[in-house]
């Protein structure tokens, strides 16, 4: 866990996804819609991606990517990223974490 800690310290957001997924590039796609720049980590382009993709599963993301942070927090997966756009509330805690200014 401590490597994804790393990765995602003083940051606002953070995607972790894989340069193959379509629904990491429609979660990418939508966060930056917003305004956001995340950081995103494509698993399968850097060379400890598979010791990443084995802790966010132990972190309860299933499928492992796409894996959403903001503010340091696990959001979680599409489904949970689109669960809190659907509820307006993923624009408030964006804007919370300082990934996007209004």
């Amino acid at each position: 866990m401590d490597a994804v800690n790393e990765l995602v310290k003083e940051k606002p957001v953070v995607i972790f996804s894989k340069s193959s997924c379509c629904m990491s590039h429609s979660i990418k796609s939508l966060i930056c819609g917003f305004g956001a720049n995340p950081t995103v980590y494509e698993l399968d382009r850097i060379p400890n991606g598979e010791q990443i993709e084995r802790t966010l599963v132990q972190q309860g993301c299933q499928p492992s990517v796409p894996a959403v942070f903001i503010g340091q927090k696990l959001i979680g997966g599409e489904k949970q990223v689109m669960s809190l756009h659907v509820q307006s509330q993923l624009i408030p805690l964006l804007i919370n974490a300082g990934g996007i200014w209004i």
